[in-house]
C-alpha cells in the first residue's frame, strides 16, 4: 500500500492549485470568446466615465407634494435596484430636493433603465379573464345588448360580476402588440384593472381583466431565484423564482390561493385552464408575470415556475425585490459624462501599489534572502487569483473597479506579506530549539496556521462590517480587502505551505546554506544531541562560534513568549537535576 507524506500531500494541493488557476483562466477566456466578458477589468464610474440621469418625480394622484423622507427613501432603493447585481459604484444623489440624479458608469442596458423608472405600484390581483394580446377588430366586437351584466355585488375579487359593459369594452379595445398606443393612468386599487402582460421569447402578449388588489408589493419581504428541484429532490435545470411574504402577506396569501386552487381543480387539476386560477403580479399597471395556484400556500413562501431562462429569473427577481419605491420617476435628462478623476489617476493608484509592491520584496528578500522568493512567488500567485476573481465577478455580477477598489487591493499587499512573515518565523523560531528544517516546517505551520486563520478573520470581519455599513466607493474598497484576503489564505493553505515543504527536502534549504534565510548558525540553533546518545549543550560550541551566536541567542531568547521562556528554565532546572544525580551516582561509584 502506497505511503502519503508531506511531500505527496504538498504536490496534489499544489496541482489542485494549478486546477483552480486554470478553471477561472478557462471561464474567462470562454466568455471573452463569446463577446460577454472582457480580460481587463470593469472599471468604475471615476476611472472610466459613464450615464447621467436626471429624474423627475411622479406622485400618485398627481400631487406635487413630495416629502424629504420620501426622496430620500427612493434614492435609497433606487441605489438598491442599481447595485442589485454587482457592486455597481453608481452614485446616486437629490438634486435641488426635488429631482434624482443617478450616474452609472457605461451605457446602462434597456433592463437597467426601466429597472430605475419603475414605480412603487406593485401589488398581486386575481386574474377574472385572459385573452389574446391583439385588439378585437371593430367588426366583431360584441353589441351592447350581449355585454356582461353584473347580476350581484362581487363577493370577492375573483367574481365576475366586476366585469360591467364599459370593462369589457376597454378590454376588447385593448391591443397589447401595440403598447405604445394605450397610455394608461395609475389604477384604483379598489377595481378592477384591463392591462397587458408584454410579450416574450416564450410567448405572445397577454391581455387581462384582474379584480382589485389582494396583497400590496410591500408585503414583500424577500425574493430570490434558483434551479428547481425535482419531486425527488434532485436539482433540474428549470429555473424558479422564491417569494417570502411578511405576516400580514402570508395570511392573505393564504385566503387568495386557497380560492385560487378550487378554481384550478374545478378546471381539471393538471390539465386545468381557467384563468380564475392565476394570481397576477403588476407593476405600474403592467402585468409581469401571471402564475397558476398549484396549491394552498400556507407559509407565505410561494414558488413561481414555467418555462424561465436564468436572466428572465433573476429579472422577475429583482423586480419583486425592489418593487416598494414609494414614488415614481420619469427621465428628465440624460447625458454622457466623463470620468471624474480619470486615467491619470488610476496610473498614479498603480505606480503607488508598484512601490509598495517592490518595497515588500526588496525587503523579504533583504530579511530571509533565498526564501523572500517564496513571498514574491506567492504574491504573484494571489495577485493572479485576485485579477482573475475581479475579471470574472465584473462580467458575471457586474462588479466595477474603482480607485477606492484600487486602494484595498494595495493595502493588502501588506496584509498578504504578514502571512508569509509569521510562518517564516515561526520555522525560524523551531530552527533555533534545535530542530531539522523538514520538522521546523511542520511544526512551524502547526503555529502559524492559527495566527494567520485569526488575522485574516479580523480582516474579513472588518470587510464585511464595511461593506453592509457603507455606500459609494466605500463598499468598494470593503469588497477588494475582503476578496484578497480570501485570496491570501487561499495562497497560504494552498502554495507556500506546500512550496515550503518541498524546498525543506532540497540541499540547498534542508542544509541550511547560508542564503538559504534558514541557517541555523545564523540563527543561533543548538543541536539537540551530538551523537552517540550524548546530550550536547550551548557550552558544547567552540567559544568563536558562541561568540558569533551571542547575538542570534539573545535575540531567539527575546522572541520567546513567557509560556516559552517557563518552559525552557523548567527544562533547564529538569536538567540541572539530572546532571546533579548524575554527579552524585558517579561519586557514590568513585568510592
Amino acid at each position: 500500500m502506497a505511503r502519503t507524506g508531506p511531500k505527496n500531500t504538498a504536490l496534489r494541493v499544489l496541482v489542485w492549485l494549478g486546477v483552480i488557476l486554470a478553471v477561472l483562466t478557462a471561464v474567462l477566456a470562454g466568455g471573452t470568446m463569446a463577446g460577454q466578458a472582457s480580460w481587463a477589468p470593469k472599471l468604475a464610474l471615476d476611472l472610466e466615465g459613464g450615464t447621467q440621469m436626471i429624474l423627475a418625480p411622479k406622485v400618485e394622484g398627481g400631487g406635487s407634494d413630495i416629502n424629504e423622507e420620501q426622496l430620500n427613501q427612493a434614492v435609497a432603493i433606487i441605489r438598491q435596484r442599481v447595485n442589485g447585481s454587482g457592486v455597481t459604484e453608481a452614485e446616486i444623489s437629490t438634486q435641488s430636493g426635488r429631482n434624482v440624479v443617478v450616474s452609472l458608469p457605461g451605457t446602462p442596458s434597456k433592463e437597467t433603465r426601466a429597472l430605475i423608472q419603475a414605480s412603487a405600484d406593485m401589488n398581486f390581483r386575481p386574474v377574472i379573464q385572459a385573452g389574446p394580446g391583439a385588439a378585437v377588430p371593430a367588426e366583431s366586437r360584441t353589441p351592447d345588448d350581449k355585454l356582461p351584466q353584473p347580476t350581484a355585488a362581487p363577493a370577492n375579487s375573483s367574481d365576475e360580476n366586476w366585469i360591467t359593459p364599459e370593462v369589457y369594452k376597454q378590454f376588447e379595445a385593448l391591443d397589447c402588440d401595440n403598447p405604445s398606443q394605450d397610455k394608461q393612468e395609475r389604477s384604483d386599487p379598489a377595481k378592477p384593472l384591463v392591462t397587458c402582460e408584454p410579450a416574450s421569447a416564450n410567448s405572445p402578449a397577454i391581455k387581462y381583466i384582474l379584480g382589485p388588489v389582494e396583497v400590496k408589493g410591500s408585503n414583500i419581504k424577500a425574493s430570490s431565484f434558483q434551479l428547481q428541484a425535482g419531486a425527488q429532490g434532485a436539482v433540474t435545470n428549470e429555473w424558479a423564482v422564491n417569494i417570502q411574504f411578511d405576516d400580514q402577506g402570508t395570511a392573505k396569501f393564504k385566503d387568495v390561493t386557497e380560492r385560487l386552487y378550487q378554481f384550478y381543480t374545478a378546471g381539471g387539476g393538471q390539465g386545468g385552464s381557467d384563468p380564475k386560477a392565476q394570481f397576477a403580479i403588476v407593476l405600474d399597471d403592467q402585468v409581469i408575470s401571471a402564475p397558476r395556484s398549484l396549491a394552498v400556500i400556507t407559509d407565505g413562501r410561494p414558488q413561481i415556475t414555467g418555462g424561465f431562462t436564468e436572466q428572465s429569473a433573476k429579472a422577475l427577481s429583482d423586480q419583486l425585490r425592489f418593487g416598494a419605491l414609494p414614488i415614481s420617476f420619469e427621465i428628465q435628462s440624460e447625458q454622457q459624462i466623463s470620468a471624474t478623476l480619470g486615467g491619470e489617476q488610476l496610473r498614479m493608484g498603480m505606480l503607488a501599489g508598484l512601490i509598495g509592491l517592490l518595497l515588500v520584496v526588496v525587503y523579504s528578500l533583504f530579511q530571509y534572502r533565498a526564501l523572500g522568493f517564496v513571498t514574491v512567488a506567492s504574491l504573484v500567485v494571489a495577485g493572479a487569483l485576485t485579477y482573475l476573481a475581479i475579471a470574472i465577478l465584473g462580467w458575471t455580477e457586474n462588479y466595477r473597479l474603482s480607485l477606492a477598489g484600487v486602494a484595498g487591493i494595495i493595502v493588502a499587499i501588506g496584509q498578504t506579506a504578514d502571512s508569509f512573515i509569521v510562518y517564516f518565523e515561526r520555522i525560524r523560531d523551531e530552527l533555533r530549539e534545535g530542530r531539522g528544517l523538514v520538522s521546523a516546517v511542520e511544526n512551524g505551520w502547526k503555529r502559524a496556521k492559527r495566527t494567520v486563520l485569526a488575522s485574516k478573520a479580523v480582516n474579513l470581519l472588518a470587510a464585511l462590517v464595511l461593506y453592509f455599513v457603507a455606500v459609494g466607493n466605500v463598499r468598494g474598497f470593503a469588497f477588494t480587502l475582503g476578496l484578497t484576503a480570501i485570496a491570501d489564505l487561499i495562497v497560504v493553505f494552498m502554495f507556500t505551505h506546500p512550496t515550503l515543504q518541498l524546498l525543506a527536502r532540497t540541499k540547498f534549504f534542508g542544509e541550511g546554506h547560508k542564503f538559504s534565510g534558514l541557517d541555523p548558525k545564523r540563527l543561533g540553533a543548538v543541536p539537540l544531541y551530538r551523537g552517540a546518545g550524548r546530550i550536547r549543550t550551548p557550552e558544547d560550541k567552540p567559544a568563536v562560534v558562541r561568540a558569533k551566536n551571542t547575538g542570534a541567542a539573545a535575540e531567539a531568547e527575546r522572541r520567546m513568549t513567557i509560556a516559552e521562556r517557563r518552559l525552557a528554565e523548567r527544562q533547564e532546572q529538569e536538567k540541572q537535576g539530572q546532571l546533579a544525580g548524575s554527579s552524585k551516582s558517579a561519586s557514590k561509584e568513585g568510592k
